[in-house]
């Protein structure tokens, strides 16, 4: 919808204040698309096609130069003679990602650009996609949550056409976190002998001891009592006994737990952050 392919059935879509409905052609001038398989035609060259992609879209910029500049920016400059069906996804996949920015839009849509890529590729096109999140709207659609997390720098949940999570990565995570819950590692002692003694700390609630981690080495899942921050008193009992903390980290949930946990019908709606105020133009993002 936001890129005009589909109709709305109610609300509005505005891209750059222009509405995607009533005036397509202008609205799409500030939109660049990559659909998740590249529109590409594959017996073309590359330079054919991005020069046909240049004509199509009615370019004012001097071709030849802004050809160049996004070859160069996307490096497909090395294969710019080659017929497009004779190249690796990861290429072909550079080229839509060419064929986007044909015209310079302020605003990128990506549809899923990983999926079928290998490791190396995977890592390239994130690391071009961050780079254009410089100067450009970036909206990233993916379903692979650990992209999400190392691209964006706002996150949409979407849950059922409603509006679910709306921030930082960090945000939401924070948002749902048992900030008193903790992973403890120690050493000194054996697991009941170190069980008691937490248990016996001043506000704690619960401690199990979780799988040895290593011989004689256990994880201790605590969770303490609300506002009550039990580290101070957790190193002070452990200085004194002679034990090592080998690892201490809060519970904290990763974006596919929070994911699951709003689509899986727990009702969770996480409210929006407060937003800085910005320049119209410039809304940098990133989607579900």
């Amino acid at each position: 919808m936001l890129t005009g392919y589909i109709s709305s059935s109610s609300g509005q879509v505005l891209i750059d204040g222009t509405d995607i409905l009533e005036d397509p052609i202008k609205a799409k001038k500030n939109i660049g698309y990559l659909p998740e398989i590249p529109p590409l035609y594959v017996d073309m060259t590359v330079h054919e096609y991005l020069n046909f992609m240049y004509d199509l879209k009615k370019c004012k910029q001097p071709r030849k130069a802004h050809i160049n500049d996004i070859c160069s920016l996307c490096k497909i400059s090395d294969v710019e003679n080659r017929i497009i069906k004779n190249l690796s996804k990861g290429y072909r996949q550079r080229v839509g990602l060419a064929q986007a920015l044909i015209g310079n839009p302020p605003v990128l849509i990506l549809d899923e650009p990983t999926v079928g890529l290998d490791p190396k590729q995977i890592i390239e096109i994130r690391t071009l996609i961050k780079k254009l999140g410089k100067s450009h709207t970036v909206i990233l659609s993916s379903h692979i949550l650990s992209e999400i997390q190392a691209v964006c720098d706002r996150i949409i949940i979407i849950n059922k056409g409603v509006l679910s999570a709306d921030g930082t990565a960090d945000s939401i995570s924070q948002s749902l976190t048992n900030k008193h819950r903790m992973t403890a590692r120690i050493s000194g002692a054996d697991k009941n002998t170190i069980s008691d003694a937490l248990k016996a700390i001043e506000g704690v609630k619960y401690v199990r001891a979780d799988m040895e981690r290593e011989k004689g080495i256990y994880d201790y899942d605590i969770e303490s009592e609300h506002d009550t921050d039990i580290r101070p008193q957790l190193n002070k009992l452990c200085a004194e006994k002679g034990w090592n903390i080998l690892m201490l980290q809060l519970s904290e949930l990763t974006l596919e737990d929070i994911f699951l946990k709003i689509t899986m019908g727990e009702g969770i709606v996480i409210p929006k952050e407060e937003e800085k105020p910005q320049p119209e133009d410039n809304n940098n993002g990133g989607e579900k």
